[in-house]
């Protein structure tokens, strides 16, 4: 996984990367931060015409995903970046292109390749928006390329290991540090520092007073908390997340201690960047699920893979899980971690925050009849 690693920051400096997929080479580049003449000079050193790949969910939102599946938009000549980021995440496609371009647009598409999938595989690894541009490397061209790969212009990666780099690198976590660190809310409190091996996300262990760590009959009760920069530390009214972080702080020491893992996985998994788009879609009148779908990203990008690895490494084997989120629970039990109980962790309604809520119970499921419950 060196390979990818190394491509994920090539593609967020906007450099352009080789994938192979068997006897297929293509040259990738991200869409977003790409200059004005991005898609012409990945052409030239192609030597064919690029294309934007799109994932399913961007498709659904162009009217365009009956197949379930990602795919690849041939581009003709001259096509301007910024008509490329309106059909790659605009808001109102059809405005900017009118229904006659948004139509010719669909009916062009064709079907993702391997390479393309890896594409976007990369492009979400790297908190980028989830579309690429793609250029096959023509025969004529072969040589100028693997000059480029000789000299260190040009990484390569091998298509199959970029398509896994979502699923992380289980076992490969490393401990890094850890502090003692006493809250408000919890004197005891030990802070340690988890590392992917990409380097790019840095997760927190919180062990809150004396948890049974290395009792594995002992179920420790337990809160995975996604970042959420804007309300964990600003106190935004959009979400309860910060109300939740401390709740759960509180709850832990209130039970005689527990651990709080504090993953990177801000927005849902898509990132602050995207989050913040995200935010500007949602005041246009669309819910928190609809306007991650509009930029490209599924209803929930975050993968629990890696609080499973933490979990192992602090020897915890059961646990009391306090969540909301059902997926939370399915994601533990998969990775051999058993939910012994549920616990519910509330934060408060408002007015900012009650359409983010219902939409997370209504469509995605969230355990939340208490809270509003409470309101009426």
């Amino acid at each position: 996984m060196h390979q990818v690693e190394r491509a994920i920051f090539d593609l967020r400096r906007g450099l352009p990367v080789l994938l192979v997929a068997g006897e297929s080479r293509v040259l990738v580049q991200a869409l977003e931060g790409a200059a004005e003449a991005a898609v012409a000079r990945l052409g030239e050193l192609a030597g064919t015409s690029p294309a934007l790949v799109l994932s399913r969910h961007r498709l659904a939102t162009l009217g365009a995903g009956k197949g379930g599946t990602a795919a690849r938009l041939p581009l003709p000549a001259g096509r301007v970046r910024r008509r490329l980021e309106c059909l790659a995440y605009g808001a109102t496609p059809a405005a900017s292109l009118g229904e006659a371009g948004l139509d010719e647009c669909r009916s062009a598409l064709e079907a993702a390749e391997p390479a393309d999938l890896a594409a976007l595989a990369l492009m979400r690894r790297a908190l980028l928006i989830p579309s690429a541009l793609v250029a096959r490397v023509a025969e004529s061209q072969s040589e100028a390329v693997k000059a480029a790969v000789a000299d260190g212009t040009l990484l390569t990666v091998k298509a199959e290991q970029a398509a896994r780099c979502l699923d992380g690198a289980g076992g490969l976590l490393r401990r890094v540090s850890e502090a003692r660190i006493p809250l408000a809310d919890a004197d005891e409190c030990r802070f340690i520092l988890f590392r992917e091996p990409d380097g790019l996300r840095e997760h927190v262990a919180v062990v809150i007073g004396d948890p049974p760590l290395e009792a594995p009959e002992a179920a420790v009760p337990l809160r995975l908390h996604s970042a959420c920069l804007t309300g964990d530390l600003f106190g935004s009214l959009r979400c309860d997340c910060g109300e939740q972080l401390r709740n759960a702080v509180a709850e832990i020491e209130a039970l005689g201690g527990g651990v709080l893992l504090y993953l990177a996985q801000e927005g849902r998994g898509i990132g602050l960047a995207n989050k913040l788009r995200a935010y500007t879609l949602q005041d246009s009148g669309l819910d928190t699920l609809d306007a991650d779908q509009v930029l490209g990203f599924g209803e929930d990008e975050r993968r629990y893979g890696v609080a499973v690895d933490m979990l192992d490494a602090l020897g915890i084997r059961r646990v009391q899980l306090m969540t909301n989120n059902p997926l939370k629970m399915a994601a533990l039990a998969q990775g051999g971690i058993e939910v012994v109980e549920r616990q519910a962790l509330y934060g408060s309604l408002n007015d900012h925050n009650h359409r983010y809520l219902s939409a997370k119970a209504d469509r995605a499921g969230h355990l939340l009849d208490e809270v509003f419950r409470a309101r009426r």
